[in-house]
C-alpha cells in the first residue's frame, strides 16, 4: 500500500488499489471522507485522493470515526455504475467491531428500521413506523481486547447512515468508543470508535471480474 499525503492532523490514508477505473483507499479513523462545513473541514480523504487522481469521485462514505476501505470511481460513468452496484446490494461489505458485553448466540440478524433523528442530527434512531428497512448480520469472532467485550464481524445488508452503530446500541451492545450512541463508560473505554471496514468485494466496472480488497483491523 502507498501512503497519501499527511494532513496537519497527522492522519495518513493509504491506497490499497488503483487502476484506470477505480481507486480503493484505506481511511484512518478521525478523517472525513468528504469536505465538511467550514474552512477547517476541507481536508478529507477525497481531497487527498483527488490530489493524485483529479478525476476520482467518491462512491460511498464511511463515518469520520470509522476506519477502513473506501471506493472512488475514475470519472462520472464509473461512479454511476458503482453507485448502482451499491444501491442494488451487489457489493459485499464486511466490518469488524468490538462491542460491550456478549451477544447471545454465535450469530444473528438485527432487523430494525432506521430514521434520521432530526432534532439531534446527525444521530439516527430506530423508528418502527417511519423508519427505512435496515438489516445487519453479525457473527462472533471471539473475545474483545478488554474484559467484558466481544469482537464481531458485521455485514450491513442495507447501507443506512450510522446503521451498524445504531443497531448494535439498540440490542444493548454498543461499539466501544462510540461518542454518539454508547453510554459514557463505553465511550471512555476506547479513544476511538472500534469499527473498521475490513473487506470489500464487487464486480470490476471494466472487466466484470469479481475483485476483493482487505484491510488489517488496527485494534
Amino acid at each position: 500500500m502507498t501512503e497519501l499525503s499527511r494532513g496537519t492532523d497527522g492522519l495518513t490514508g493509504r491506497i490499497v488499489h488503483a487502476d484506470a477505473h477505480l481507486v480503493v483507499a484505506d481511511k484512518p479513523a478521525g478523517l472525513l471522507c468528504v469536505p465538511g462545513r467550514g474552512e477547517g473541514k476541507q481536508d478529507c480523504l477525497s481531497a487527498r485522493v483527488q490530489a493524485r487522481w483529479p478525476d476520482a469521485l467518491i462512491v460511498h462514505r464511511l463515518d469520520m470515526a470509522t476506519s477502513g476501505l473506501c471506493v472512488f470511481a475514475r470519472g462520472a460513468d464509473v461512479q454511476r455504475r458503482l453507485g448502482m452496484a451499491f444501491a442494488d446490494r451487489a457489493v459485499d461489505k464486511r466490518y469488524e467491531a468490538v462491542v460491550a458485553g456478549e451477544p447471545a448466540g454465535e450469530a444473528g440478524r438485527i432487523n430494525l428500521p432506521l430514521l434520521v433523528d432530526w432534532p439531534n442530527r446527525p444521530r439516527q434512531k430506530v423508528d418502527p413506523q417511519a423508519g427505512k428497512p435496515s438489516l445487519t448480520l453479525w457473527r462472533k469472532l471471539g473475545r474483545g481486547p478488554q474484559p467484558g467485550t466481544t469482537r464481531l464481524q458485521l455485514e450491513p445488508v442495507t447501507g443506512r447512515s450510522h446503521q451498524l452503530r445504531v443497531h448494535l446500541a439498540a440490542i444493548g451492545h454498543p461499539i466501544l468508543g462510540d461518542a454518539l450512541y454508547a453510554p459514557e463508560a463505553v465511550q471512555a473505554a476506547s479513544p476511538r470508535l472500534l469499527l473498521h471496514a475490513c473487506a470489500l468485494r464487487l464486480r470490476h466496472p471494466a472487466s466484470g471480474d469479481t475483485v476483493e480488497w482487505n484491510s488489517p483491523v488496527p485494534f
